[in-house]
């Protein structure tokens, strides 16, 4: 598993950590203040490196203290809780590519991010490069 954005590497640790040593891993610190001082909807999404689907959990909207327990708990349930699949393996962790899908309220956008209007709200997609 390989990552670059922060939003991405952080659900990999979560589940690197979940499937190779049962840790439920606490956010710390050090993580980007986004991810501790923001909460939003979050989807996390795992493939194969073929492209298929191996696991996909999010939520619309936040249902946790922030967005870095958001993504650590959708994390665990793609990996372990997608009913159309069996939990992720030890064996599979290197051929799995995660991504991070995030919904925001309108009022929260910023120039870096595109207003759905249909909608209301705006999505960021981050994806292993």
């Amino acid at each position: 598993m390989k990552g670059f954005h922060p939003f991405v590497r952080w659900a990999i640790e979560v589940i690197e950590n979940y499937i190779r040593r049962g840790v439920v891993v606490e956010p710390t610190p050090d993580l980007p203040e986004e991810l501790l001082n923001r909460k939003a909807g979050a989807f996390v999404s795992l493939h194969r490196s073929d492209g298929s689907l191996r696991g996909c959990i999010g939520t619309f909207l936040p249902t946790r203290e922030n967005l870095a327990l958001e993504i650590r708990d959708n994390a665990i349930a793609a990996a372990t809780r997608d009913p159309r699949f069996p939990p992720l393996t030890v064996d599979e962790l290197d051929d799995t590519e995660v991504s991070v899908d995030t919904s925001i309220a309108a009022n929260e956008t910023n120039n870096s991010l595109l207003l759905d209007n249909t909608t209301g709200a705006a999505t960021v997609k981050f994806f292993v490069n």
